[in-house]
């Protein structure tokens, strides 16, 4: 006789999924299509038909900390051969919507971040913060670090907005953001090795931090050649630009960190040249930005059979508008359009911050919570 397991649906639950993209689910017959039209699902305890069924019946602990909806990338295959429109992919799209909000804290930031109706307060946030810290820092250390009224021949960004108030602002929401991952991760780890014990995943008793440390050493090859995106048959195309945008913010990222050095250690300030090899890395690191998330826009408008939420467009709507914003205040500071160069650049800033500031609570935090599953399922020895 098999073993009784006692179900407690969490309708709430289920009605949240449903509004995070995932509307389709009770359109589910539980046939197994999606699992076995997936490429990429693991041999043993496969997805997408397991996480369906949960789901279904509103079992949230069972979904929130598993890694399996995590090592779903939404490519497509299940969702184009289920027989039914149930749109399985989408329905995992919601669950990691759900479970990012779930992980993140504080709960009321985590929520208002994927809610519409906050779109404006939390739009105008940044803007607020930079002015009455730009004001105060001049008043209680007479210094001119926020300054509407920059002049001189040449346009420099950071006689407008200090690189100190820059940075005063910015460091603190970075590593607020890095403390939020860090402590949503620590509970996400914890889960989804508690979940993958009792569904007979692992036999490992404990994580061995070396051997997972070793484990994600051999997963982000992986994640860098996008193997897995290659792997789908629908929406392969999607590989292209989310590759873009992945190399884009990487070298962004390092370009940051070397003009950080340069500023701070050896004193030079810019604006850089042009010619300068680390302005070329920044400007195609920019370019990549723009046409991947592009792409991305274009692709999601035309496939009418995808799911699109609010979330989605938040997401597509900030890293399209970082790159446009960074590269419009370059080319209008070229131009010598003084005003506007100040007001984009001004704006630009706004949307690094939401970058800092809401990336563990939006659906970019997928780059952090799918590299950990991805890592914890190789750790694991599951094929």
């Amino acid at each position: 006789m098999s073993d009784s397991y006692f179900v407690d649906p969490d309708v709430g639950f289920i009605k949240e999924v449903s509004q995070l993209g995932g509307q389709d689910l009770k359109k589910c017959f539980q046939c197994a299509t999606c699992s076995v039209a997936c490429p990429i699902s693991p041999d043993t305890k496969p997805f997408p038909r397991k996480e369906m069924i949960a789901a279904s019946w509103g079992l949230k602990d069972r979904l929130v900390g598993s890694a399996d909806i995590w090592l779903c990338h939404n490519c497509g295959d299940c969702t184009a051969l289920c027989p039914r429109g149930a749109k399985p992919g989408d329905v995992l799209g919601a669950l990691r919507a759900y479970a990012i909000s779930e992980y993140g804290a504080p709960k009321i930031l985590a929520k208002s971040v994927n809610d519409p109706k906050k779109l404006v307060p939390l739009a105008l946030l940044p803007a607020v913060l930079f002015l009455v810290v730009g004001f105060l820092c001049n008043i209680l250390f007479g210094v001119q670090w926020l300054n509407f009224r920059p002049g001189g021949d040449t346009i420099v960004h950071a006689n407008f907005f200090s690189t100190w108030l820059v940075d005063i602002i910015f460091i603190p929401t970075f590593f607020f953001a890095v403390v939020v991952f860090a402590l949503g991760l620590k509970r996400f780890v914890a889960d989804i090795h508690a979940n993958a014990l009792l569904e007979g995943k692992t036999t490992k008793e404990k994580i061995d931090p070396v051997g997972f440390v070793q484990a994600l050493v051999r997963t982000v090859p992986t994640i860098l050649q996008h193997k897995k995106f290659t792997e789908c048959g629908e929406n392969k195309e999607r590989a292209t630009p989310h590759m873009m945008v992945l190399f884009s913010f990487i070298a962004l990222f390092i370009v940051t960190n070397i003009f950080f050095v340069s500023l701070y250690i050896f004193g030079q300030h810019g604006p850089y040249s042009q010619l300068n090899p680390v302005k070329w890395l920044a400007n195609v690191g920019g370019i990549a930005l723009i046409i991947g998330s592009g792409m991305m826009i274009i692709q999601r408008l035309s496939n009418k059979e995808q799911v699109s939420s609010y979330k989605d467009w938040w997401l597509l709507g900030l890293v399209f508008g970082l790159g446009v914003t960074g590269m419009l205040a370059q080319l209008t500071r070229l131009g010598g359009l003084a005003g506007v160069s100040y007001f984009i650049y001004f704006v630009h800033l706004m949307f690094v911050w939401y970058l800092f500031a809401y990336t563990p609570f939006s659906k970019l935090a997928h780059l952090v919570y799918r590299t950990v599953a991805m890592t914890y399922l190789e750790w694991s020895g599951r094929k």
